[in-house]
């Protein structure tokens, strides 16, 4: 028997606490039962075997955090050890299928979109493992937008990715700029933020320090949409329901700000050639009084700036509106294929549950470890930026206004249209509501609408 839990209706209280420290209290059954069979004629266990076994993880470049996860297990677990390959976002997104459906898929592969693959048969259905772990003792919001039901709607159904990490998204800002340019506070205004690159602007220093070759410039055109857009319907468009259009008001109002910022060139000039590694790197070194990025840089950007970095989120368009923010399970998922459902599944659980790899999660994104909300929250560093980060998270949840990324609406939609859209879009070729146009247009077209 398939279970399914329904998102309309409830859609603030499910998504908007994502994040732990936002989910005491909050925590509900999610869906489980007997369910399916994970995939082919696979039993269910717990128990990790003691046989030499190699996992091997597909995931994306600039995500070390399971680096540090698959070292501690090997030393909890000698038996079990890691191969770990690494390619772009964009590529991986791309390439999915091709590697799920391949005669050696990996056992665990970062997934940001499930829709086709699930379709298909190429991911296991972790229905099985969510009750023989107890999993409903987990915030239903936090596994929500990782199930999908049987007619390809995302947010209820089975299970079929976890998270390493959950993350929100914001703004860093350079404080040793700011100082300079007599700006002592964050922004709780977008009028107010966007004074700040006005004047950064005219005092010679670049406004936003961002990236687009590889799409990720995402992270600004999606937080501008946020202020304007109805929440609902924004999840609707990303979760394919029926009828659901991504050619809203508050959406092209939201673009036709990003082609403002553009005209202004408060973009770098070099914004097409510039990946995530570049803009990472170059806020790091100092270039650019903002950057929009996940709080799972957190802990970098502190290295690299120390006490000159702050973190805040995108700020409303009314002082005291609610905020909203992207945010998701860093998701991954078990290919239908693996030959080693059962211990890959069991490192999914310990990411979870164990105290050192919650502890690693905070330490190296700065993101919730997830999981039970009753288990101990890691320890951070007081004052640090992996505080600030994790109190921003509690705050997006406790005002319910975290969306999931709208490059993860279909399989195609990042590298097929955001992508080469938001480039034209940042560099002042096409207008606001062009860009969203285009964008719905190749939805339609993914989708056979």
């Amino acid at each position: 028997m398939r279970l399914h839990t329904s998102r309309r209706g409830s859609t603030r209280a499910v998504l908007g606490a994502t994040v732990a420290f936002a989910m005491i209290g909050l925590a509900g059954c999610a869906p489980g039962g007997t369910g399916p069979a994970p995939t082919g004629d696979t039993e269910v266990s717990t128990v990790l075997t003691d046989e030499e076994v190699v996992l091997t993880i597909a995931d994306e470049t600039g995500f070390p955090v399971t680096d540090a996860l698959t070292e501690e297990f090997t030393r909890q677990y000698p038996n079990v050890t890691f191969e770990v390959t690494r390619d772009t976002f964009q590529n991986l997104t791309a390439n999915a299928p091709r590697l799920l459906a391949g005669s050696n898929p990996p056992d665990l592969i970062r997934l940001p979109t499930i829709g086709d693959t699930v379709r298909d048969g190429l991911l296991a259905n972790l229905d099985p493992y969510f009750e023989a772990y107890g999993w409903d003792s987990w915030p239903a919001s936090q596994l929500a937008p990782m199930r999908m039901s049987d007619e390809g709607v995302r947010g209820s159904g089975s299970l079929y990715q976890l998270g390493l990490g959950y993350s929100v998204t914001g703004i860093f800002m350079n404080m040793e700029i700011a100082s300079r340019l007599g700006i002592t506070s964050t922004p709780s205004t977008m009028a107010e933020f966007e004074a700040m690159m006005a004047t950064a602007k005219a005092a010679g220093e670049l406004p936003i320090m961002a990236g687009d070759s590889d799409g990720v410039v995402n992270f600004v055109v999606q937080a501008a949409m946020n202020q304007f857009a109805d929440q609902d319907e924004f999840l609707s468009w990303m979760f394919n329901e029926p009828g659901a259009t991504y050619n809203t008001p508050g959406n092209v109002q939201g673009a036709e700000l990003i082609r403002d910022w553009a005209d202004k060139g408060y973009f770098p000039s070099d914004i097409n050639a510039i990946d995530y590694f570049s803009f990472v790197t170059r806020f790091s070194e100092g270039e650019g009084l903002f950057t929009f990025n996940g709080n799972w840089a957190a802990a970098g950007y502190q290295d690299a700036l120390g006490d000159d970095v702050t973190f805040f989120l995108v700020p409303p368009i009314n002082e005291g509106d609610r905020h909203i923010a992207m945010g998701a399970g860093n998701s991954f998922s078990v290919a239908a294929g693996s030959d080693n459902i059962n211990e890959i599944v069991y490192f999914l659980n310990w990411i979870h549950t164990d105290p050192a790899a919650r502890q690693i999660i905070v330490d190296i994104t700065g993101a919730s470890p997830g999981g039970d909300p009753s288990l101990p929250l890691p320890e951070v560093a007081p004052g640090s930026l992996i505080e600030r980060a994790l109190e921003m998270s509690a705050q997006i949840g406790a005002e319910n206004g975290q969306v999931d990324f709208m490059a993860n609406t279909t399989a195609g939609i990042y590298a097929g249209s955001i992508i080469p859209e938001s480039q034209l879009l940042v560099t002042s070729q096409i207008t606001g509501r062009e860009f969203v146009e285009r964008v719905q247009a190749f939805y339609e077209q993914e989708l056979g609408l």
